[in-house]
């Protein structure tokens, strides 16, 4: 599905408004004060998005979670579970991002970490955990007079931690 398909919507200023809006891009909803722009995105798309993704859970979660209103609308097809952010945050942070205010970024970090398969960002090489003797043996392989860098990290203010790793 292309669009998100909005029909007859009569959220507060909303008059039954009808729209397609393009998925899978950013899109800007622009209009005068009072136009029904946040009744558009909020009090209609993301209420409905919410409520869907609520209903979509077991009984026993939704037991925890605040029920919402459906809006005031005829039809939303293609619809995603939704998030929304206040525009007065509570960060005064310049770096928070969306992931960070949401407190979602720890769990993306760790789904990538676990469920994606991390590529050279170069050459698009997919990368694999190697043991010593399959990185002595790839090093063995090169031609002669290759030039290699051998990196590794630096370990600072751990006394001691470093000795393990020069004696093997």
């Amino acid at each position: 599905m292309e669009f998100i398909k909005i029909r007859g919507a009569r959220t507060h200023n909303l008059k039954n408004v009808s729209l397609d809006i393009p998925r899978n891009q950013l899109v800007v909803i622009t209009g005068l004060s009072g136009s029904g722009k946040s009744s558009l995105a909020f009090d209609t798309l993301y209420a409905e998005g919410q409520r869907r993704y609520v209903e979509s859970l077991s009984a026993y979660a939704r037991q925890f979670l605040a029920r919402m209103d459906k809006p005031d609308v005829d039809l939303i097809e293609g619809l995603s579970p939704a998030i929304s952010i206040e525009q007065k945050s509570t960060s005064h942070n310049p770096r928070s991002t969306v992931g960070t205010v949401t407190e979602i970024h720890d769990y993306l970090r760790l789904l990538f970490a676990r469920a994606g398969d991390p590529e050279c960002p170069d050459h698009g090489i997919k990368l694999e955990a190697q043991t010593v003797s399959q990185m002595v043996d790839s090093i063995l392989k090169l031609p002669e007079d290759t030039k290699l860098m051998v990196l590794a990290p630096v370990v600072a203010n751990r006394k001691g931690e470093q000795h393990d790793l020069f004696d093997e």
